[in-house]
């Protein structure tokens, strides 16, 4: 286990484009750190330089309180997993596990005791005399991380590497990898583009825009207090709902409608952008008769088994993410409606057909606020605080 510290890392490529953009962030020693982001912002750059295989234009990269910078990457003492598996096609697995303890000249009944252990931690017992092309892309993914397990490196850098599997093999890798990191402890960045994978691996996420971190928490506080606007956007699946809105006489209004908020938490008067996740909504049939409602018509209705999820039109501008949140179909549905597609996740049991009305409650004490400026985050404050705009 090693600490790792980035201080002001930036990367410049030929013609000027700048990749990374003075990034300082420090993983701790058997921390799981989770770089995300969409894609071109710089997240595998950013590993790819603490891996050694991108030079440092500016900026110091420390591995285990030793300046690595100008190290080659055999010299880090670091191990990677590509998404492409990286495996050598002609050799066994066996031979493909050991292939780095063997070119480091390691003893061979040393490799044969690292590989064994490593082989039924990851239960490759019954594979060890295959070759890849045998494999189904569960196992190959387990072998290459292997590779890296067996070396007891300072460090594992993983750049997307479940991305070439299929959604439900990719469950069970996400929870074979969380467990791997619980036993070995080892100090771990990974990197993907999907925010899930990220919330569900993470005990950290750093979310990357244009080569600088938007934010660096845990997951439940970027889902609960994000930043800004950036970061409200691309955490939470549905994304949140984002609309232009004013607060005036304590109430937020927005497409014809004004919801009351609380009188002990609101935020400054004016023009804000008020963001509300899919779970602030519930059908009105269900909900605590005390919150206020909201008369919609029903677009769209996904039945999802546990949860379904109703999508209605709000006659605001909509607020513009378009370089935040990955394609999810739903750009049909948005291109069809005029002003803003919200998303209200409600109990199955709702009566909700697309094209008909649905009283939707709404809880108040939920929205978030950002300054439609900056972006960023708005508190609220008691009332007799708040400053007018």
């Amino acid at each position: 286990m090693a600490e790792i510290v980035l201080d002001n890392v930036t990367k410049v490529f030929a013609g000027g484009v700048t990749a990374v953009d003075e990034v300082s962030l420090t993983i701790g020693s058997g921390e799981f750190l989770v770089l995300v982001g969409p894609s071109g912002c710089g997240k595998s750059t950013l590993l790819r330089m603490v891996a050694g295989l991108e030079e440092t234009t500016n900026g110091t990269v420390s591995i285990g309180g030793r300046d690595v910078t100008e190290l080659p990457p055999r010299e880090r003492d670091i191990a990677m997993v590509f998404q492409s598996y990286a495996l050598y096609p002609h050799m066994t697995v066996r031979a493909n596990l050991g292939y780095g303890l063997k070119v480091r000249k390691t003893p061979k009944h040393e490799i044969e005791e690292r590989v064994a252990t490593v082989a039924e931690l990851l239960g490759l017992e019954k594979l060890l005399e295959r070759r890849p092309a045998a494999l189904s892309g569960g196992q190959r993914q387990r072998v290459a991380m292997g590779r890296a397990i067996v070396r007891h490196p300072a460090a594992f850098l993983m750049d997307e590497p479940l991305s070439n599997l299929d959604a439900k093999l990719r469950v069970s890798m996400r929870a074979q990898l969380g467990a791997l990191h619980a036993r070995l402890g080892t100090t771990t960045i990974y990197v993907t583009h999907d925010q899930i994978e990220a919330m569900t691996l993470g005990q950290r996420v750093a979310v990357m825009r244009d080569g600088r971190i938007q934010q660096v928490d845990t997951p439940q506080e970027l889902y609960s207090r994000p930043s800004n606007l950036f970061v409200a956007a691309f955490i939470g699946s549905p994304a949140m709902n984002l609309v232009e809105a004013e607060v005036v006489d304590g109430e937020l209004r927005f497409g014809g409608y004004a919801i009351p908020l609380p009188a002990d938490a609101v935020p400054p008067v004016g023009r804000i952008i008020a963001g509300l996740r899919p779970e602030s909504f519930q059908d009105g049939a269900f909900a605590d008769s005390s919150l206020p409602r909201l008369d919609v018509r029903v677009e769209v209705v996904e039945e999802l088994g546990a949860d379904t999820h109703v999508l209605f039109a709000v006659a605001a501008p909509r607020v513009d993410v378009s370089d935040v949140r990955e394609a999810t179909g739903d750009e049909d549905v948005v291109t069809a409606v005029e002003g803003s597609l919200f998303t209200a996740r409600v109990d199955p049991g709702t009566a909700a057909r697309p094209g008909e009305p649905l009283h939707l409650a709404v809880d108040p004490s939920r929205v978030h606020y950002f300054d439609p400026e900056s972006g960023l985050r708005l508190e609220p404050r008691p009332a007799a605080a708040a400053v007018v705009a």
